[in-house]
């Protein structure tokens, strides 16, 4: 089959879970780091492109975990987050905090945030929240937070998830092959 433009077009049904991932991969999205910090010292961090407002009045975000991501118990416990719009820049810390290893946070600089959520250093746009609500979504649990102060940095260039990698929307920094993860993002 072809589209209007002559190329080629795939057609599949949802339930095709690579298809549909592939299909999915076709919308550009920024990436984020989610952070939480429990009571005991456990710090979690984890790699989300799954971010999205939700209301401005009053102010929600929100970020969707899947179900079997290691950190999940965690997050459902934590008093805080922080979300981390992340910068071009940032592509080892996306990398890093998007695989589950036990030291993330190993020679990580932060400071401590609302519910002692930890802050990441360089963030285009920072998001202070306390938990909301949370939904079951499928293979996913939603939670809705609310922001209580947010930080914006006045310049750099967003990092993006396009078609399985981290991407630039400049052209001084396009994709490369060793940019293409072999993980899932949240």
């Amino acid at each position: 089959m072809t589209d209007t433009t002559g190329g080629p077009v795939e057609v599949s049904l949802p339930s095709d879970a690579r298809a549909l991932r592939k299909a999915l991969g076709r919308f550009a999205t920024g990436v984020t780091i989610v952070t939480a910090g429990l009571p005991g010292g456990t710090l979690l961090g984890v790699t989300m492109n799954s971010f999205s407002s939700v209301s401005i009045n009053p102010p929600l975000v929100l970020f969707s975990v899947g179900k079997n991501l290691q950190s999940l118990e965690g997050l459902r416990k934590a008093e805080g987050f922080a979300i981390h719009v992340l910068d071009f820049e940032h592509h080892d810390l996306a990398v890093r905090f998007g695989r589950a290893t036990q030291d993330k946070w190993s020679g990580i600089s932060f400071t401590r945030g609302f519910g002692g959520a930890p802050l990441l250093e360089g963030a285009l746009a920072q998001f202070e929240c306390k938990p909301y609500s949370q939904y079951p979504g499928g293979d996913h649990e939603i939670f809705v937070v609310e922001v209580v102060r947010q930080t914006v940095r006045r310049d750099g260039e967003p990092l993006v998830f396009f078609r399985g990698g981290l991407r630039s929307l400049g052209p001084d920094h396009p994709a490369t092959p060793e940019q293409h993860l072999a993980f899932y993002f949240y």
